[in-house]
């Protein structure tokens, strides 16, 4: 049973390490489209994260 319970552990660690990493990608493409976006400041488009 020991065995059983590191394969299930090791899985919700992968599973949680994924999800965090793909929020994180949607959460830094948002805020680049908010700062850099259509809406955007001429200055703020002109910014290190717009290049």
């Amino acid at each position: 049973m020991g065995r059983r319970n590191t394969l299930v552990s090791l899985a919700v660690l992968v599973l949680c390490g994924g999800i965090l990493v793909l929020f994180t990608d949607l959460e830094l493409s948002a805020v680049r489209w908010i700062n850099c976006g259509p809406w955007a400041l001429e200055s703020e488009r002109r910014a290190g994260l717009c290049r």
